[in-house]
């Protein structure tokens, strides 16, 4: 059963987000996919979000471009924590994507990482680091990471 959902915008972010997928299959978590849009499918968003908990889902990992309202509208419909992942989609190279993240207001939180694929690959290490908490395989696979890190 999946605990993490990692939701996308666009099919076109695929490629930045990437990361995250590598990262969590390489730290044994379960995961699932969705596109979604905040502003071109907001119902599917609200729905999608409201579920995500009766699905099993721990954590959700969002990633957006522009104006990257999707991190923010999942965390409206949900108490499950959401890390966003600003992606570079627009002329401003995703610091527009970071500010809108980032600048939540208070009571709704969204974890903000960095811009683009390395923000992917964070997100999916954060979300592991959750899930460390509760469930004792994915702690010991992610410090197995961690301290593979050190040797670097």
């Amino acid at each position: 059963m999946p605990l993490v959902s990692v939701v996308m915008g666009s099919k076109s972010d695929a490629p930045l987000m990437q990361p995250a997928l590598d990262m969590l299959q390489q730290l044994g978590v379960e995961y699932e996919v969705s596109v979604t849009s905040a502003h071109r499918t907001p119902d599917r968003a609200r729905d999608y979000a409201q579920g995500a908990a009766k699905r099993g889902i721990e954590v959700i990992i969002a990633g957006a471009g522009a104006a990257a309202a999707l991190p923010g509208v999942l965390a409206s419909w949900t108490p499950l924590p959401v890390i966003g992942v600003p992606l570079p989609s627009s002329e401003l190279k995703g610091i527009d994507s970071l500010y809108s993240i980032v600048q939540m207001p208070g009571g709704v939180p969204v974890a903000c990482m960095a811009i683009g694929s390395a923000g992917a690959r964070n997100a999916a290490c954060f979300a592991a680091a959750i899930l460390a908490l509760k469930h004792p395989a994915i702690k010991e696979a992610y410090e197995k990471y961690r301290k593979h890190l050190t040797v670097l």
